[in-house]
C-alpha cells in the first residue's frame, strides 16, 4: 500500500473536510481519527484494499446485507468494511465516512460541521 493510492487519497480528502480530524498509522495501515478516536481505516485484507467504518449496530447489520460489504475482522459488531478494489460508490462512502466521524466525535465538535447525517 502506498501513500499515493487513489482510494487513500480520496479518504484523505474526505477527512480534510471534517473538523479536528487527523491521520495516524497503526497496525500497519492508515487510520482516520477525530480527537483520539479512530472512525475509519484504509487497509489491505488478503491483498485487497478496503475501507472500514465504525457505525452503530443497526447500520452494520443493514450494510452486511450488501454484496460489497463484510464484517471487519476486529470490529466486534461495531465496524463494517467495504471492498475498495472494485467499483466504489463515492457518494455512499462519503456518507458512511461522515456517519462514522459523527459517531466517534465529541458532541461539541459536531455542530461545527452542520446538519445530521442522512439515513441509510
Amino acid at each position: 500500500m502506498t501513500s499515493t493510492d487513489p482510494v487513500l487519497q480520496r479518504l484523505r480528502t474526505l477527512s480534510a473536510a471534517l473538523p479536528q480530524t487527523n491521520e495516524t498509522s497503526s497496525w500497519g495501515h492508515p487510520n482516520f481519527r477525530v480527537g483520539k478516536r479512530t472512525f475509519a481505516t484504509f487497509e489491505l485484507i488478503g491483498g485487497r484494499s478496503s475501507i472500514a467504518f465504525r457505525l452503530d449496530e443497526r447500520d452494520v447489520t443493514l450494510l452486511l446485507r450488501r454484496k460489497q460489504f463484510f464484517s471487519t475482522p476486529y470490529g466486534r459488531g461495531q465496524w463494517v468494511s467495504v471492498w475498495a478494489d472494485a467499483l466504489v460508490n463515492w457518494h455512499f462512502v462519503a456518507d458512511l465516512f461522515e456517519r462514522s466521524y459523527r459517531l466517534a466525535a465529541l458532541k461539541r465538535v459536531i455542530p461545527k460541521h452542520g446538519e445530521t447525517a442522512r439515513k441509510l
